[in-house]
């Protein structure tokens, strides 16, 4: 019975030991684990710290950074700032210094003229002292001469009157018979003399042209816009329409200077469009500037069409029509060309009806008898002899080619139109203020200049700007280097002194410019 109770507790005794030392084992390792996560535990925190400091170092060294950065860039504008400071008052000054000169030389010249004011004063009055002693001497003079002739002045004039009047009398008579005589034997033509000259002192409305145009801006900061950095779009613009671009201290206002009214009308146009668009660089000015002289080519063409369908002329040619819309912008000697071409032919036509000749032979000869002068290669012609020749090589009837070509007498004249042409020229050009022969003048010199440029070899255009006083010579920079471009602006100038008149001194500037061109496609 005892062995068989003593092995139940046994196995209890050692189910207990073993549960006990389990749990010492399990608690010996729960204790190793617990150690092993505190260790890493304290390495995680340390790293972490670790990080945690050299992150915020890294932000407090990037923060210095971008505050260096922001510190640099407010010293640079305020440097700046004071750099354009200091630049305005310097002009400022200097402005002031200009003002007081100008300050200086007007008191100056006020003085000056009250010096001359006073001396004039003075020389007046000695003017009327000497006249008053020369009336005396008169008076006494004339008294002495009354009594050695025993006659009063009065009486002595009355005595020379009535001579003369007889002798004038006698005379009169004598010349009156003779300019009535030479009158009946040519009543006819001093009557159409007479008529003649009547109509040439008919002052008519009339246009006058000139070398300067205005472009009015809204604002002065265009003008800033316009020249363009270093001066390259005023620049490529003077290039490219052939015209001086005067941009000065005028308030809202630009100068187009050009001898030519087609390049001139060009570059307003041209100017107008780049303002309205805003986007102004030089190959958005070229572009601009193509553009508008087609424009101006189809104007031409609407022009001429206007004025022949006016006038009632049918028939003529594509080409001799361009060059009626031509004469639009042209002048001669100030008159503008089309109104006196349109002038002539309506003065033609009228005074063709009255003499019984076909009036519309005669209008068509009195609007093309200039179109010499709108020719634009201008050869070495005069203009109606050139005239003639494109007249008989659009076809234009024998008559009217004789008109044009005999109306300055360069050909004998063939047909009664001829005579009355010319005689329409006459009272067109004849009448007060029609013509300048000062701006035909300055105007053919200017073309001369231009042409005498152009027949050097590698001169693709020229310009002459400054009224004359410059000439600008585009050449071609693959086949004329820097030291020919060099050698051509002397010979250019050499040669314009050997066989041009002009006043003052050309300035001669050869421009080589080399352009690389590709597309993107």
């Amino acid at each position: 019975m005892e062995p068989i109770i003593l092995l139940p507790l046994v196995g209890i005794a050692g189910l207990i030991i073993g549960i006990l030392i389990t749990k010492f084992f399990v608690g010996r390792s729960l204790k190793q684990q617990q150690e092993e996560l505190n260790r890493k535990g304290a390495l995680i925190l340390e790293e972490a710290k670790s990080k945690a400091e050299s992150l915020k170092k890294e932000k407090v060294l990037q923060a210095k950074e971008h505050f260096i950065k922001l510190k640099g860039e407010f010293d640079s504008e305020a440097s700046r700032k004071k750099n354009q400071l200091i630049n305005n008052e310097r002009k400022l000054k200097q402005r002031e210094q200009h003002q007081s000169k100008i300050q200086e030389q007007l008191k100056r010249k006020e003085a000056e003229l009250e010096g001359l004011q006073e001396n004039l004063d003075s020389q007046i009055a000695i003017v009327d002292r000497r006249k008053q002693d020369l009336e005396q001497l008169r008076l006494q003079q004339v008294s002495r001469l009354e009594k050695v002739a025993h006659i009063t002045a009065e009486e002595a004039r009355a005595q020379l009157v009535e001579t003369l009047k007889v002798e004038a009398q006698t005379e009169a008579s004598s010349y009156i018979k003779d300019i009535m005589d030479e009158a009946r034997l040519t009543a006819t033509k001093q009557a159409k003399k007479v008529v003649i000259e009547t109509i040439q002192r008919t002052a008519t409305e009339h246009a006058i042209e000139n070398c300067v145009s205005v472009f009015n801006i809204e604002s002065d900061d265009i003008k800033g816009k316009i020249i363009g950095r270093e001066g390259r779009n005023i620049r490529t613009l003077e290039s490219a329409t052939g015209v001086e671009i005067i941009v000065d201290d005028t308030p809202e206002a630009i100068i187009i200077s050009g001898f030519d009214p087609v390049r001139r009308e060009v570059a307003r146009l041209s100017l107008h469009r780049l303002v309205s668009d805003g986007r102004i660089h030089p190959a958005r000015i070229e572009e601009i500037v193509a553009k508008t002289r087609k424009n101006i080519e189809e104007e031409i063409v609407e022009l001429g069409e206007r004025a022949v369908i006016d006038l009632g002329v049918h028939g003529l040619h594509p080409e001799l029509i361009k060059l009626v819309g031509r004469m639009r912008f042209r002048s001669s000697y100030g008159q503008n060309l089309l109104h006196h071409s349109k002038e002539v032919a309506r003065l033609a036509s009228t005074m063709a009806a009255e003499l019984g000749i076909n009036p519309k032979l005669a209008k068509r000869a009195g609007l093309l008898h200039d179109i010499g002068k709108v020719w634009p290669e201008e050869p070495e012609l005069p203009h109606a002899i050139l005239g003639m020749e494109l007249a008989q090589k659009y076809k234009e009837n024998p008559e009217v080619c004789n008109a044009i070509g005999a109306h300055h007498d360069e050909i004998e004249m063939t047909s009664m139109i001829s005579p009355i042409v010319q005689t329409c020229d006459a009272i067109s050009g004849s009448r007060p203020g029609a013509r300048r022969e000062i701006v035909e003048s300055y105007l053919k010199r200017l073309k001369e200049l231009e042409g005498l440029a152009l027949e050097f070899e590698g001169v693709n255009k020229c310009y002459a700007m400054q009224a004359g006083r410059e000439l600008r010579v585009m050449v071609d920079a693959e086949n004329v280097d820097d030291q020919k471009a060099g050698m051509l602006s002397y010979e250019i100038s050499q040669k314009i002194e050997k066989d041009l008149q002009y006043p003052g001194q050309i300035k001669v500037t050869v421009i080589r410019e080399m352009r690389a061109v590709n597309f993107a496609k």
